[in-house]
């Protein structure tokens, strides 16, 4: 059976989602801080999954900004389309363990849209309590800490430049309208940082947050800063900071094979493949099948 997910059935949730841990952050950290109902506020998402009895064995979610995220093992055709006729809305992308996004954009019959980003990217973790410090992190040469306000600015610019070369955005009118929304959400969240050696030098955030696991996301450093540690430096300063607070495991996705290599030196394994589709545009879905949203 394949039903829309509703206020009740959070337990369920994620006692599937815990079970691919790695894999599910963003469906995990966005169903705890925005709840199960969409009424189109950030992070906000409708949710469909495929049931054994009582059991979730499935699940995709159509979030506000148009994502498609899905964990489905099994049937993730099935949860793929029903979540998009449940919401009604185009998709922006896809994103969750490769081989699911490869057949979840098939289904939808979105192979032939342009993608500027279509990334399998090499899925890390971390147990924190192997977290390698660099030198001068650890010795105070370097300093890693929370942006202030009057900072915000400056680091939209970066968010920007971070959004044409990582994700291949074209420059629109709109881009950095859409940059300072995610600073500032991250901002908001507590949950973003900036490494200064002289002044700032490098960024790094977690996109999606669990009192127990973080994924680490948008870690930025101008291109004439590249090659000197900043970037692994920023990152093992956040981590430094939550491992305080009982976070015990960190996650991220990596495309760049200097950026692997970065995030192998302070102590991150591949643990999987993980799939990012990013279509130029919001493109409507081409799957043409059932009109009807799933069962509530």
């Amino acid at each position: 059976m394949i039903r829309a997910l509703h206020s009740g059935d959070e337990e369920q949730l994620e006692a599937f989602l815990v079970r691919h841990a790695d894999f599910s952050m963003f469906l995990r950290s966005n169903s705890r801080a925005a709840g199960l109902v969409y009424e189109g506020k950030p992070l906000q998402a409708h949710y469909v999954a495929a049931f054994d009895g009582d059991r979730i064995i499935a699940v995709a979610a159509h979030c506000w900004n148009d994502m498609l995220l899905v964990q489905a093992p099994v049937d993730v055709v099935g949860v793929a389309r029903a979540a998009v006729a449940q919401s009604g809305r185009p998709v922006a992308g896809l994103s969750g363990p490769a081989e699911q996004v490869l057949a979840a954009r098939t289904a939808l019959g979105l192979d032939d849209r342009p993608t500027p980003k279509f990334g399998r990217e090499e899925l890390f973790a971390l147990d924190l309590a192997d977290l390698v410090v660099p030198a001068p992190l650890n010795d105070g040469r370097w300093s890693c800490r929370h942006p202030r306000a009057d900072e915000l600015e400056f680091l939209v610019d970066w968010r920007v430049d971070y959004a044409r070369e990582a994700l291949q955005f074209p420059d629109s009118p709109g881009l950095r309208s859409e940059c300072r929304q995610e600073l500032m959400l991250v901002y908001g969240l507590g949950s973003n940082w900036v490494l200064e050696d002289g002044g700032l030098v490098s960024y790094s955030a977690f996109n999606a947050r669990l009192p127990d696991i973080v994924q680490v996301g948008g870690v930025w450093t101008p291109r004439q800063l590249r090659g000197r540690g900043y970037g692994r430096a920023v990152v093992a300063g956040s981590l430094l900071e939550v491992r305080g607070t009982g976070v015990r495991r960190a996650v991220l996705f990596a495309e760049r094979e200097d950026a692997k290599r970065a995030y192998g030196g302070i102590g991150f394994r591949v643990v999987g493949e993980y799939g990012l589709v990013l279509f130029a545009g919001k493109e409507t879905t081409g799957y043409e099948g059932d009109a009807e949203p799933p069962g509530r």
